[in-house]
């Protein structure tokens, strides 16, 4: 336990982070799915609206530091350059 007044501020502190970047991960990895599943029924327009609304929130996650950029972006380009493979099958 923190003795400091400081170092009780800071465990405060990390705790509402931490629970801010869990729900914001969550939702990230939830509308992953939502693309992969619409990957896998080979469904190219919900696919794309689902990778809209997934690029959106990796990148404010991006933003907010929950996710490295570029790690947001190569997660984005994998799966969009799988929707457009769909297409060419």
């Amino acid at each position: 336990m923190p003795i400091h007044r400081d170092a009780i501020k800071k465990t405060r502190q990390d705790a509402r982070k931490r629970e801010r970047n869990r729900k914001i991960i969550s939702s990230v990895r939830t509308s992953a799915k939502k693309v992969i599943k619409a990957l896998e029924e080979k469904n190219k327009e919900s696919a794309q609206l689902a990778l809209k609304e997934m690029t959106s929130l990796m990148d404010s996650a991006a933003t907010k530091g929950v996710f490295h950029h570029n790690t947001a972006g190569r997660k984005i380009s994998r799966l969009a350059l799988r929707i457009n493979h769909l297409s060419t099958k």
